[in-house]
């Protein structure tokens, strides 16, 4: 590990890491929600759709958890410090597929605002480690919010 992030830094990308990661299992919950709930006649695009994602936020979920106790810190764990932390909201109802692939879409663009924040802090910090690893989520957010929205036509 690098010693100057720990001492420096660490707890701030730690705070932008625990941010990210609450956004990522908020999200996680609810398109895993709507893989359950979408009906209609996209029905098994979208639930398959739908089901690779929350299996993908599920694995990005362990890996920032993983990264934040590398850096000392103890990673939140409970929906109250997820609530407390994510700046995605729980779903509201969405009722249409077409309703839920929108909500989707933009919960994934402030998936990639908050990863974003991270590598910001993280490269000030200079944890080349945490700011790779944002790279990498903001690239699958990005991709994510593309092919949700290409699928609304």
């Amino acid at each position: 590990m690098d010693t100057r992030t720990e001492t420096n830094s660490s707890g701030s990308v730690a705070d932008r890491l625990a941010t990210v990661l609450a956004d990522t299992y908020t999200l996680m919950l609810k398109t895993q929600g709507y893989h359950w709930n979408v009906t209609g006649p996209a029905f098994k695009g979208l639930h398959d759709l739908f089901g690779a994602q929350y299996q993908s936020l599920h694995l990005a979920a362990d890996e920032v958890a993983e990264r934040i106790r590398a850096l000392g810190r103890k990673a939140p764990a409970s929906w109250a410090a997820f609530a407390e932390r994510a700046t995605i909201a729980e779903d509201v109802g969405a009722e249409t597929a077409e309703a839920m692939v929108g909500a989707l879409a933009a919960d994934h663009a402030a998936l990639t605002r908050s990863a974003r924040a991270a590598f910001e802090t993280a490269e000030e910090a200079g944890d080349q480690v945490s700011a790779d690893m944002m790279v990498g989520r903001i690239t699958k957010h990005d991709k994510a919010a593309w092919m949700l929205r290409s699928s609304l036509g």
